[in-house]
Order: C-alpha cells, then structure tokens, then sequence
C-alpha cells in the first residue's frame, strides 16, 4: 500500500506542510501581537491536559514499559526487523544516535537541576526533611523516575516496533499515521485521520525542541556573560541560536550517516570524558554511593511513584504533580511518534528484544548515572557547604546551578566552558534529527527526505526560537507549557502500540 496524498518520488505532503507550518506561524504571531492573551489560553490547556489526562499518561507510561520487557522474554523478540540481516550501524554509532535524544532535550541542565530541585523541596511522596542528607535518596531517586525507564520507553519501544513491521514488511507510510492503522486501516493511511495524526505529531516535536533551542541560547548567553563578561543581552542570544540553527541544519541536509551520526559520535566521546574527569574530580565515593542507594529507592517505590496521585491537579492549580511528572510526560510523549521514526529508520536489522533493551533499559540506566554525576556532585557541594549551589540556583536558574557545580571542580573555568560545549551539541543532535523526521513525515521518498525540507525545519525552528526569546524568558517558558497541551493527541496516536506490539511479537514468534 502507498501514501496516497504524494505523487511521486520525493514529493512533499502539501496539506500537512500547509498545516504545520501555518500553526507555528500562527503561533509565533499571536505571541508577538499579544502574548498576554496567549499565556491565558496557554495556561488554561495546560491545567485541563495536567487535570484530566495526567492518569491517562501515568498509566501509559508504566504500560509502554512493562509490555516492552514482556517482548523482550518471549519467543518473538528475537526477530530482526527492517528487512537487513546485519544492523547498518555499528553498536556504538547506534547507541550514540539514541542516546543523543532524550539527554539532547535538557539532560545537561536537567541533571544539574534537577536533583538539587528535589534536594532542597524533597518531593511529597517521601516527605523527607529538605536539604538535609536524609533528601538524597529522595532526591536522585525522583530524579531517576523522571529521565528513567518510562520516559525513554515512550520514545519508541513498542512503536518502533509497530514502525518498522508496517513500513518494512507491509510497505506503508514510514510516519506517525501507521501507528492508527490497526485501529482505523486504510483510512489511518489515506484519510483526513493519517493527516490530523501527522499534523499533531510534527506540532508537538517542533514545539519540544524550539524551547530546549530557547533555552540553549538564554543558557549559553548566560555562561558566556559568567565565564567571559559578554553582556548577556538579545543580540548574544540571538547569536547562539543562529549558531545552533547552522550546526544542526548541515547536520540534517548531510543525512544519517554522515552529520547526524558524526554530531552524535562526537556528543558521546566529550560526554563522556567530562563524566570521567567530573567522577574522578568530584566526590566520587559520594557519586557512586548515592547512584546506588538512590537506585534502590527508585526501584522499591518504583510503581508508587509511577502512579502517584497524592498531589494531583486541581482545575486551575496544577500542583506539584502537573509541574513535575505529568510535564515531564507530556514533553517526552510529543516525541514519541517521530522519536520512534527515526529510531525505525537508524534500527535497520536488529532485534525487537536488542531495540527494547537498548531503549528501555541500557539508555535510562546511562541517564541515570549522568544525572548522579552531575547532580551528585552539586548535592555533595551543597551538604558540603550550603548556600554553595542553592543560591545560584534561587529562582530555578537552571544554567547557574550547572555553572556553580563545574566552576567549584578543579579546572572550573575550562570545565565550564565544555559542558557549554556539549550542551550545545546536545541541542544540535536534537535539531538534526528532528529536521530530518519532520521532512520524512512530509516526503514519500522517507529514507531520503528533499533537503529543502530539512532546510526549511531547521531554520523555522531556530527563528521561532529567536521570536520566542524575544519575548523574554517568558515566551519561551509558554512554549514549553503548550508542549503538555500538544501531547492530548499525540498520547491518543500512541495507545495502539499497547496491543498491537505484543500482536506483532507474538505472530513472529508464531513464524519462527
């Protein structure tokens, strides 16, 4: 079956084009006619997503993951998918393309922040005496719910499963509408529905990755006022973006075995050396002490905190569950459907158990000790000496928090200075290979999207990014608020992946 709305080889999906991009439009001009309205409207999605679908999304979450790991046990999981009988990247060029996503999307801040967010506010359901040393284990172990199994398992475990069999086997559309083709068929593929789904999919991941660029250039231009006296004004943020947006853009146009691959490659070798030397130079008894104990109390509350409801949404007061979890959830869902994109097309010839482990296993427990390094250190700073972190962090700075952690280690200034580095690399990562699904969705020719549309993503991203933060930090914080509201139908996309996985797994195993 082909994608009836393109013609022809390379063609681009006019409607969804049209559909896209007159939204983000639509939304960057409203911003700047009236941001005031646009918060309010903003505001009130976001407390009806956080109130009314905040369970839906726990529960999906916990669902994706625990059906994951029944695939990986039964017979089926050792299919290779993709129509290859040897995978097309090497196990460290395919690990360091996955693990650039998800971290891409923050994890350098996040990991700084987080943890001492929680170390210092100790989250409700432990209700532990805050900044005080009985908090740590509180406070990695939230940490960990929240960049852990279930957050990386919605990227695309069970729907890049689905992905890779329909678009490989059964020759249908490499693109977030397949994924409703158990529940509506040929409509899902060639209806208004397939369009809506595409629609909403490539809304929701431009909004998730035009704040973590807004953020990157409010970030950067931050440290570099820190660390150089550059004043910290529009026209430095203005420059970082433009920056960024040139980086990701000849990354996206070069395709996945060159730029995107090299970016990632790079990503993973500077990461790492910095967790080395951060390790090595920082407490690193108290790094591996807190990664383990924090650990088990991740694993022994595991489902009470998957499932917490104890500070759940009020209409009109999110609380801290809506500004936490359900946010959380709502960021990584809008991924999901592109996220499991391209993880089908990099996944060529491996296994739906290698698939599953890789994503909802190996990379939550590599996010993890990244955020116990990182946050680690600052916690350890903190009881050290208090007030050391806190307050830079006062007013959830989340670039100071990290400045404060790296500028205390031996070597601040250059450590500093690559964490900024990576940061911005991270971001790029993000970029290119968003650019380059966004062009697969709209394109027939999936594995070779036009570089125009690459092109085109790439820069609309960044400008929106720049109009956003013109706005102040404000514009951009409304963007990362409407992401929860433009996960509603993304999540809905994302359910038949719950049954229609294990279906597939169990008809391989079936033909084995």
């Amino acid at each position: 079956m082909t994608d009836q709305t393109n013609t022809e080889k390379g063609s681009v999906n006019i409607p969804l084009f049209a559909i896209s991009g007159g939204f983000i439009a639509l939304f960057c001009a409203v911003a700047i006619i009236d941001i005031v309205t646009l918060s309010a409207y903003i505001d009130w999605g976001f407390n009806i997503a956080a109130t009314y679908f905040g369970l839906y999304w726990q529960v999906l979450l916990l669902a994706t993951f625990l059906i994951g790991l029944v695939l990986c046990v039964l017979p089926g999981g050792k299919a290779i998918l993709g129509g290859l009988a040897a995978p097309e990247f090497s196990l460290f060029q395919w690990g360091s393309m996955i693990m650039c996503t998800l971290l891409a999307g923050g994890g350098v801040f996040w990991a700084a922040g987080e943890p001492i967010a929680h170390f210092l506010s100790s989250p409700p359901l432990y209700g532990a005496e805050s900044g005080m040393e009985d908090a740590v284990n509180a406070a990695i172990a939230q940490s960990f719910m929240h960049w852990g199994f279930l957050a990386w398992a919605i990227l695309g475990s069970l729907s890049t499963v689905m992905l890779m069999h329909y678009h490989y086997e059964k020759g249908l559309p490499l693109a977030p509408r397949t994924l409703l083709y158990p529940v509506f068929g040929d409509k899902a593929i060639n209806g208004p529905i397939g369009l809506i789904a595409d629609a909403s999919s490539i809304i929701a991941v431009v909004a998730g990755t035009v704040g973590p660029i807004g953020f990157l250039g409010l970030q950067v231009s931050y440290g570099l006022e820190d660390l150089f006296g550059i004043p910290d004004v529009f026209m430095t943020q203005m420059l970082v973006i433009v920056a960024l947006a040139a980086i990701y853009t000849i990354s996206a146009m070069t395709g996945l075995s060159k730029g995107i691959q090299i970016l990632s490659k790079i990503n993973i070798i500077l990461g790492a050396g910095l967790l080395v030397f951060v390790l090595l130079a920082g407490p690193t008894g108290f790094i591996f002490s807190s990664f383990f104990s924090g650990f088990g109390t991740y694993l022994a509350n595991f489902f009470q905190m998957a499932l917490y409801r104890g500070d759940a949404a009020v209409f009109g007061a999110p609380g801290w569950l809506g500004w936490w979890t359900v946010f959380f959830w709502g960021w990584f869902m809008g991924y999901g459907p592109l996220m499991a994109m391209f993880i089908a097309r990099i996944s060529r010839g491996r296994s739906i158990r290698g698939i599953i482990i890789m994503l909802s296993i190996v990379a939550p427990i590599v996010t993890n000790f990244w955020f116990t390094i990182i946050g680690g250190t600052g916690i350890a700073m903190e009881l050290a000496e208090p007030g050391t972190i806190s307050a830079a962090f006062e007013g959830f700075n989340l670039p100071a928090a990290l400045l404060a952690i790296t500028g205390n280690l031996p070597m601040g200034f250059l450590v500093s200075l690559l964490f900024l580095i990576l940061t911005t690399i991270f971001v790029a990562t993000t970029g290119d290979s968003m650019s380059y699904v966004i062009a697969a969705t709209m394109s027939k020719d999936s594995a070779n999207p036009p570089a125009s549309i690459r092109v085109f993503w790439g820069i609309a991203m960044g400008i929106m990014a720049i109009v956003l933060i013109s706005l102040g930090s404000g514009g951009v914080t409304k963007l990362q608020s409407f992401i929860v509201i433009t996960a509603v139908p993304v999540s809905l996309i994302l359910l038949p992946s719950l049954w229609d996985a294990l279906r597939i797994t169990l008809a391989k195993g079936r033909e084995q």
